[in-house]
This record gives C-alpha cells, structure tokens and sequence, in this order.
C-alpha cells in the first residue's frame, strides 16, 4: 500500500528536508510544493548571460527553417546539446546549492533545451511535460522531475513571461479534460490559436522574471506562455533536473536514463565531465516508461 501524502526520503544521500538555518530556502520549497513554481533571484552573473545570449542568439539565426515552422508556438527547440556553454549552465554551483538548500540532496540533469520566440510569436500552449503518470508515486508533493528556467531577458506579459495555474500539479484542473496530447504537431504549429490548449484561464497567473533569475517548477504543472508581442528575441533555456533521483521508483529512474541527451564526442573534456557528473545513473533491469498522458488521481486516494 502506498501513502500518497508521505514524502520519502533518500537513504544515500540523508534527509530529504534538511534546511539548516536558512529560511528563505524553507519558503521556496514551500512555494514549490504548494504552488508548483519558485523563483530564485541573482543567479546567473551579468557576464555569463552575455555569453549566452550571443550563443543563443547565433544558434537560433541559423536554425533551419523547418525547425523554426514546427515549432512556431515555441519559438526554437534546440537541443542544449548545441554548444558547450551551455554544460557551464547545467552545472552552475549556485542553481545545483539552491536545489541542495531546499532539500534536493541528489539532483541529476537529463536533457535541456533552447527555446526563443521570436518577435510577434504567438503564445505557447498550456500543457505538462511529466509522461509516467501510470505511476502511484506521482501523487507525492513532492516533484520527481523539476525544470530549471533561465530567461536571457527581462521577461512580462507583453514578451512572452510563463503563466502557470498554480497548484495544478497535485489537482485535476478542468483544462486538464483539453489536453489530449501535448506537445502534439499541430499544437505546436499553432494552426489554430482558437483552441482550448491557447486559451485565457480564470485562474491562471503570470510569472515575470529578470534576466539571471532562476524560475524552478515542478514538470507536472500546467503551464504555458504569453505571445511575444515585443520587437526583441525573448529566449529561455529550460533545463530539466530530478532533484532526488534516489527516491525515484525503478520504473521512472530507467525512463530518466533512457531520455539523458548524449553529450557530443566533440565537447572539451572539462564541459563534458560537467554534465556526465549530473547524468542519472541506473543499472537495474525495470522497465522504463512510455509516453503516459495525464490521469486525475482516482477519487479513493483523496485530494492533496
């Protein structure tokens, strides 16, 4: 029998909730369990998101055309696999302790990705990016995967901010009936902005950010973005962790290792050891995990 309330720990690694002193890390993992989303302010230096824009901004130039028309509502979908820079990133110390100081004590990274809407794009999609739904144990709070968002600009509502419907990842939302299959082609062509997956909700907020911020949110939480309605490029690098790969039940851990992006051959050794350091490690012989699509909790286990 699972306890879908309890909150399970690592054996390996300690506690699962060790905050020490420090109370602003209690609040965000708060945030992040109740919520679904938390941002973490000043982590990327000036000079770093430099580089990265001046990366990003070639890569996404040069992009073929073909990616820029499949994926019109995201803007770009680039591997971070790309250039790497981008391993600096993945293991930035300041975002790994962030993760450690809430609670994560064994954060893995699986795969990362560009994505920059051009000027006068149309909104993203609302939609979820966890696909092991079969599970039991995705109905702990607490998140198995997390992604970790880095804007390169000031981002609001009128450049394309996030807009989350907080709390959506532990309830069944009545937008849920709509999402049939996220992520899907003509979803992501934006064919038709007048479907449910584009619309206003009344409960949805916006999430602006500054550029260097780190906005943390839980892979199961509705989510989508507002239109680009300015004259500039506004690109965020998604990067997606599992904070505490331990706890993971067998099944999830093989779907992880299964979908870790490979590091190119070519990279510097120092960038490629950055991010196989974070790669998730499973050795067992479970299984992994389809593309599951949401299922609300069954009514016997009661609401978070």
């Amino acid at each position: 029998m699972y306890d879908y309330g309890a909150i399970p720990h690592c054996k390996e690694h300690g506690s699962a909730l060790n905050f020490g002193q420090d109370e602003m890390f209690k609040e965000k993992y708060k945030q992040l369990i109740d919520d679904g989303f938390c941002i973490i302010e000043d982590v990327l230096s000036e000079q770093f998101l430099n580089r990265c824009r001046k990366e990003t901004d070639r890569l996404c130039q040069s992009a073929p055309e073909e990616n820029r028309n499949r994926f019109q509502s995201q803007g770009s979908m680039l591997s971070a696999m790309s250039h790497p820079i981008f391993a600096e990133l993945i293991a930035w110390q300041k975002s790994i302790d962030a993760l450690k100081s809430m609670g994560f004590k064994n954060p893995t990274f699986t795969d990362g990705y560009i994505i920059s809407k051009p000027p006068h794009s149309p909104k993203l999609f609302w939609h979820y990016d966890w696909f092991a739904w079969d599970d039991p144990t995705v109905y702990y709070p607490k998140p198995q995967q997390v992604f970790l968002m880095y804007y390169l600009i000031d981002t609001m509502t009128h450049n394309g901010c996030l807009r989350t419907i907080p709390g959506s990842h532990l309830r069944h939302n009545p937008l849920h009936n709509h999402l049939h299959n996220p992520h899907a082609q003509e979803i992501s062509m934006a064919e038709d902005t007048n479907r449910p997956e584009f619309s206003t909700r009344p409960d949805e907020v916006d999430v602006p950010i500054k550029a260097g911020d780190l906005l943390i949110g839980d892979a199961r939480l509705l989510h989508a973005s507002h239109a680009n309605q300015s004259n500039q490029r506004r690109t965020v690098i998604t990067l997606w962790f599992q904070p505490d790969f331990c706890i993971l039940p067998e099944r999830i851990k093989a779907q992880m290792v299964a979908k870790t992006q490979t590091v190119p051959s070519n990279w510097p050794v120092t960038a490629k050891k950055m991010v196989t350091d974070l790669h998730p490690r499973y050795n067992g012989q479970a299984e992994p995990y389809g593309r599951i699509l949401y299922k609300p909790k069954p009514r016997h286990i009661g609401q978070t």
